[in-house]
């Protein structure tokens, strides 16, 4: 079975955790300071945030950071 690509792995980790969390890309786009289309493509894999994007995300969602990065 092919790996799953690092951009795949960090769009559906954080995809996964906001749902686990019951939170909608609104309120997460909010905390993070970023536009909630960016995070939709951010989750669907057409924007491949920089690493600081991504640290924002996670504290947005209350995670350490690696989380994002873990397998899945």
């Amino acid at each position: 079975m092919p790996r799953m690509s690092i951009q795949s792995r960090v769009s559906r980790n954080i995809q996964r955790i906001r749902r686990e969390k019951d939170l909608s890309q609104e309120e997460v786009a909010h905390r993070a300071d970023i536009h909630q289309t960016y995070l939709s493509g951010v989750e669907t894999g057409k924007r491949n945030p920089s690493i600081l994007v991504v640290e924002r995300i996670a504290k947005a969602l209350g995670v350490d950071v690696s989380e994002i990065f873990k397998p899945n």
